[in-house]
C-alpha cells in the first residue's frame, strides 16, 4: 500500500478517536453541576476549567488533523481517492464548527447548572439541620480539593503552553536550518563553478607567461642579429673608405716625388695610347662601389 494512503488512514483513525473524546468532554461540561444539585452519589472532582482545557486540546488536535489531511489529499495516487478525501475534509470542517458551537452551548448550560446548584445549596444552608451541617463540611472539603486541583491544572496548562512554545521555536529553528542548508548548497555549487573558472584562468595565465618568455627570447635574438648585421655593414663600409684613402695618398705621394725631382710628366704621357694601365695600382678615377 502506498505510504500516503497509510498516512491518510492513520489520520482518519486519530480523527475518530479525538472526535469521540471531545464530544465526551463537551457532554461532561454540559452536565457539570447537575450531580451536586441532585445530591445523589459522590461526584468526581474535575473542575469546569479542566474540562474546558481538555475540550480545547481536543479541538486543537482536530484542527491539526484537518491540516494534515489537507496536505495529504493532493498526494493520493488516484483522482477518486483525492475527491473522496476532499469531501471527507469538508465533512470534518463542518463537524469541527459544530463542536465549537456545542462547546459554547455546554459552557452556558454548565454556568446555569452551577447557578442553580449554588441556589439550592444556599437554601439548604439556610434551612439548618443535619443535612445542612453535612453539606457545609462537604463543601469545605471540596473547596480545598478543588483549589488544589485548579492550581495543579493551571500549572500543567502553563507547562503545556511552554512546551508548545518550545516546539514552535524548534520548528522555526529547523526551518531556518533548512534554509541555511539550501543557501550553503547554492554557495557550494557557485564556488565549484568559480573554482573551475579560476583553474581555466590559471592555465591561460601560464600559457601567456610562457608565450611572453618566448616572445622575449625571439626579440633578443632578433635584436642581436640586427646589431650584428649593422656592425658587419659598418665594418665593411669603414674598410672600403680606408682603402680609398690609402690609394689616394699613394698617388699623391708619387706625384709629389716626381715633381720634386723635375721629372714631372703629364698625366696623359703615363699611358700608352690610352690603352695601358697607369703604374699605380688603383687609377684616380676608379669608381667606388657601395656594397650597401
Amino acid at each position: 500500500m502506498d505510504e500516503v494512503v497509510v498516512q491518510v488512514e492513520k489520520t482518519k483513525r486519530e480523527w475518530d478517536e479525538a472526535y469521540e473524546k471531545t464530544i465526551e468532554h463537551i457532554i461532561a461540561i454540559q452536565e457539570y453541576g447537575k450531580s451536586r444539585r441532585g445530591g445523589g452519589g459522590e461526584e468526581k472532582m474535575i473542575s469546569l476549567q479542566r474540562l474546558n482545557g481538555l475540550a480545547q486540546d481536543g479541538l486543537s488536535l482536530l484542527n491539526s488533523l484537518q491540516f494534515s489531511l489537507d496536505l495529504l489529499a493532493p498526494q493520493l495516487p488516484s483522482d477518486d481517492q483525492v475527491q473522496s478525501t476532499q469531501s471527507l475534509l469538508e465533512t470534518w470542517k463542518n463537524q469541527y464548527q459544530s463542536l465549537r458551537v456545542n462547546l459554547r452551548s455546554a459552557n452556558l448550560k454548565a454556568k446555569d447548572n452551577m447557578r442553580k446548584a449554588a441556589q439550592q445549596e444556599r437554601e439548604l444552608l439556610l434551612g439548618g439541620g443535619t443535612e445542612s451541617t453535612d453539606l457545609r463540611r462537604k463543601r469545605q472539603a471540596n473547596a480545598g480539593v478543588t483549589s488544589d486541583a485548579e492550581s495543579i491544572t493551571e500549572s500543567l496548562r502553563r507547562s503545556r503552553q511552554l512546551m508548545v512554545q518550545e516546539v514552535e521555536r524548534s520548528t522555526n529553528t529547523l526551518v531556518a536550518f533548512d534554509e541555511s542548508t539550501g543557501v550553503l548548497k547554492k554557495a557550494e555549487s557557485e564556488y565549484k563553478g568559480h573554482r573551475s573558472l579560476l583553474s581555466r584562468t590559471r592555465n591561460l595565465l601560464s600559457t601567456m607567461q610562457r608565450q611572453d618568455v618566448i616572445d622575449r627570447v625571439i626579440l633578443i635574438i632578433g635584436f642581436c642579429l640586427f646589431v650584428c648585421a649593422v656592425l658587419y655593414v659598418v665594418s665593411k663600409r669603414i674598410g672600403i673608405l680606408k682603402l680609398q684613402q690609402m690609394a689616394t695618398a699613394a698617388i699623391k705621394a708619387q706625384l709629389a716625388g716626381k715633381a720634386a725631382n723635375g721629372d714631372a710628366v703629364p698625366l696623359g704621357q703615363q699611358f700608352d695610347g690610352g690603352n695601358t694601365v697607369p703604374n699605380v695600382d688603383i687609377p684616380l678615377q676608379q669608381p667606388l662601389h657601395d656594397e650597401l
